[in-house]
């Protein structure tokens, strides 16, 4: 094993993390946003169920 292997084998390892942090870091915050968009499509499926319901109730 010659000596550029101490540098060269931390090196890598640095420059995986690093574009592994970059990657987990966009893929978590590609998950958050996904997760507000169904919550806000769930709220707003609730509301127009409720609107129905309510524009029934009012009917009868």
């Amino acid at each position: 094993m010659t000596s550029s292997h101490v540098l060269f084998i931390p090196g890598v390892l640095m420059v995986g993390m690093f574009i592994g942090f970059i990657l987990g870091t966009r893929a978590a915050r590609n998950q958050f946003d996904l997760a507000q968009k169904r919550e806000a499509e769930r709220e707003a499926a609730r509301a127009a169920r409720a609107a129905k319901k309510a524009a029934a109730d009012a009917k009868d």
